[in-house]
């Protein structure tokens, strides 16, 4: 790898978990300080025959831990991912130096519901937030979680889709604040299968009922697939969700699967 600038370092895979043929979880060495809050983003970049290719993916880990994480997925056509996921632990990489984005946690509106759906990777950021409020709760350092709730919905096609349901699922039987749904939407490919199944844009009313959240008090989170995105702020928005009250983090066109989280 070419010496990098002064803007980047030199990050070093410490960990990879292949989820299934096309997802993976990766753990790197920043390869110096890094500073982010919980949903922010790290631009990570390669360069081979002297071609710089830099992507943006939102981090997994809490601010709390030394490594960073990412869920990424293979975009066959993707100007970064096909290499990406050549790496192995060893591996460098290069990470600029500091964190961007602002799908972080909404602590000053005065809503202190937080409703978070995602498709696939899209957890991603959720996993951040969940881990930190989590870091704060179990050790009395913090304020948080206070009054604050936290409430997931998670989708996917198929079951090895999910990188974080056992691990998330594991915080929703603990933390009183906490609650986690994952639906399959493809349950005839899936008979092992004994949750939630659907579309999360068709679960989400229901959801939203049960859990007896309001648009007065309750800020949407939606994370991944631009197309459930759509469909989600539509259905928030006539239930009576104001547009400041759902933050948006989509992670490719609808047309070029290649942007934040998966390119």
């Amino acid at each position: 790898m070419a010496r990098s600038p002064d803007k980047h370092y030199r990050a070093r895979i410490i960990d990879r978990r292949d989820v299934s043929q096309d997802l993976c979880i990766l753990r790197m060495d920043p390869g110096g300080p890094f500073e982010y809050r919980a949903g922010q983003y790290a631009t990570l970049g390669l360069e081979r025959d002297g071609v710089r290719t830099e992507r943006a993916y939102s981090i997994a880990s809490s601010p709390y831990e030394d490594a960073l994480e990412f869920f990424v997925e293979l975009v066959p056509q993707g100007g970064l991912t096909p290499t990406l996921f050549e790496l192995k632990p060893g591996d460098e990489l290069l990470c600029r130096k500091i964190a961007k984005g602002r799908f972080t946690l909404d602590l000053r509106s005065g809503r202190t519901n937080h409703l978070l759906i995602s498709t696939v990777t899209g957890i991603a950021p959720f996993v951040s937030y969940v881990r930190t409020i989590y870091h704060d709760w179990k050790s009395g350092s913090s304020p948080m979680p206070g009054d604050h709730r936290v409430f997931c919905l998670q989708g996917a096609s198929h079951l090895v889709e999910f990188g974080y349901r056992e691990e998330l699922t594991r915080y929703a039987a603990e933390a009183p604040w906490f609650k986690y749904v994952a639906t399959v939407s493809r349950p005839w490919d899936n008979p092992n299968w004994k949750g939630e199944t659907g579309r999360v844009d068709d679960l989400l009313r229901k959801y939203t009922d049960g859990w007896g959240l309001r648009p007065d008090t309750t800020t949407a989170y939606l994370c991944g697939h631009p197309k459930m995105i759509e469909n989600c702020r539509g259905i928030l928005e006539r239930a009576g969700w104001k547009k400041d009250a759902i933050l948006e983090e989509a992670y490719f066109p609808l047309a070029i699967k290649e942007a934040a989280g998966g390119a």
